[in-house]
């Protein structure tokens, strides 16, 4: 299976089980993710979900990219608006969400941590959107909660050169909340979750909503806007050229078309 999701003690556990892809994203597991969460808010006796990667090289690469060649605009926008409401199920849960970033966490995989209540990280986590470099922009959230998380400014300077972050850069600009040690991570995301999650589940929630209500615009209008952009993006000759030379081990030659 490569969704996998169990209990430790009051906390529901979502691991994303494909360590020989880095724990890419496939179309089939982003559906497999927004099941999984169905199942954690049918859960009454939960107090948080940690989120993580099997193994210890990646929470997850981003998106399977030979998946995203080749589609016309009309499926490629469903498969965009698709991860997003993934992704909005997991920002939208009653209870407290932790990314537990182990490993790499790019493109979709940290448009997924993003989505979390909260991030924690361990020594060996690198982060980026790296989508430009396909000729792309990050389509599942990633040009709506980078901004809120981390500022404009910032968020501008890590989509628009898609480079890689550590987890020390990335807690100081906010990205991630905690910095964790190489031992067991699992551990520490449990005691990090009891610290955030030991009060009222009600107020709790009106705290969150009220911090992201505060927001200039909706998360949800945002990324209708981010959709159609997306989904223009894979429909330009660099895109093709980018993806192509992806999945040839090659340098792409963008044309600016």
């Amino acid at each position: 299976m490569t969704i996998e999701l169990s209990r430790r003690e009051e906390f529901a556990v979502l691991t994303i089980n494909r360590p020989e892809a880095l724990n890419a994203l496939s179309f089939q597991l982003v559906a497999d993710i927004a099941s999984a969460l169905d199942e954690v808010a049918a859960m009454a006796d939960i107090r948080g979900l940690i989120i993580t990667g099997a193994g210890e090289k990646a929470f997850c690469a981003g998106a399977d990219i030979t998946e995203l060649m080749g589609l016309d605009p009309a499926t490629q926008k469903r498969a965009t608006v698709s991860g997003q409401r993934a992704f909005d199920k997991l920002a939208e849960l009653a209870v407290p969400s932790l990314a537990l970033i182990n490993g790499f966490a790019f493109g979709g995989g940290l448009e997924l941590a993003m989505a979390c209540t909260l991030r924690a990280a361990t020594p060996n986590a690198r982060m980026g959107l790296p989508e430009i470099k396909l000729g792309l922009i990050p389509g599942y959230g990633g040009t709506q909660r980078l901004p809120r998380l981390i500022g404009e400014a910032r968020a501008l300077d890590m989509i628009l050169s898609g480079r890689f972050i550590d987890a020390s850069e990335a807690e100081r600009i906010g990205l991630v909340t905690r910095l964790l040690d190489a031992d067991n991570p699992m551990e520490q995301g449990l005691a990090y979750m009891r610290e955030v999650s030991g009060f009222s589940l009600p107020v709790l929630a009106m705290a969150r909503e009220a911090i992201t209500r505060a927001s200039d615009l909706p998360v949800r209008e945002g990324l209708k806007i981010e959709a159609d952009l997306s989904t223009l993006t894979f429909h330009t000759g660099d895109a093709q050229e980018g993806m192509a030379a992806f999945v040839e081990k090659r340098k792409p030659e963008f044309k600016d078309q």
